[in-house]
């Protein structure tokens, strides 16, 4: 199976190419454009790197959420338009399940930057990232995040600045803590958990791809007065 996964809920984008879930190529997007403006060229040059046009794919994964707003709609829009487009079906993989696969701990509290003091979070069994969380995915701030965690868990991902002095005042060392570049999702593991998806027959079609955006979205907070996304 030829596979494109997408992972655009952080700032560090990137898109992968995988076949038979072994890595073919992988990028990170520039941080000075927009995934907007960044995300088609850069799959269409991965494509073109290996003589690839998009029909020769033959499914794709995308990283659903939570995350950033502005990345989750253009990543899941833009799965769409290729799936649409050749017919394929995609898997919809957890942002917060593709960060701690691989962070090798048995159990991983993964945490990504939610901004507004407060980080989006779940705590996954590495041994299998796509059963459902212990708990999670919600939004906490750093005193909340540390009631909820355990010694000897690790604490992974962009969210780890925010949480580090409340999860020492509470753990010791006890709990490690590790940051990106290390612990950030990446359309590699996007790519490998969509492929498990698919292979347990749990693809979507691209008309029922949606983010899980976790935290309502910054419009219907000016409606309605809670917190938004960003």
């Amino acid at each position: 199976m030829l596979l494109l996964a997408l992972e655009t809920a952080t700032d560090a984008a990137s898109v992968a190419l995988l076949r038979g879930g072994e890595l073919v190529a992988a990028r990170t997007l520039r941080t000075d454009r927009p995934a907007s403006e960044a995300l088609l060229p850069e799959i269409l040059a991965l494509l073109g790197e290996h003589g690839l046009p998009p029909a020769a794919l033959d499914a794709l994964a995308v990283s659903i959420g939570p995350g950033s707003f502005t990345g989750l709609r253009v990543g899941v829009a833009t799965a769409k338009g290729l799936a649409f487009g050749a017919g394929r079906r995609v898997a919809a993989v957890p942002t917060l399940a593709a960060l701690a696969a691989g962070q090798g701990a048995e159990i991983v509290a993964a945490v990504l930057d939610a901004r507004r003091g407060e980080v989006y979070a779940a705590a996954h069994r590495t041994v299998d990232p796509l059963a459902p969380p212990l708990w999670g995915p919600c939004v906490l701030d750093p005193a909340a995040l540390s009631a909820r965690l355990e010694p000897g868990w690790l604490v992974a991902g962009t969210g780890v600045p925010l949480v580090t002095q409340a999860v020492r005042a509470r753990f010791g060392t006890a709990v490690e803590l590790v940051g990106p570049p290390r612990a950030q999702p990446d359309a590699v593991a996007v790519g490998r958990l969509g492929g498990r998806l698919l292979d347990a027959g749990e693809g979507v079609a691209a008309a029922e791809l949606a983010p899980h955006y976790v935290r309502r979205a910054e419009a219907e907070v000016r409606r309605g007065g809670a917190s938004g996304g960003f």
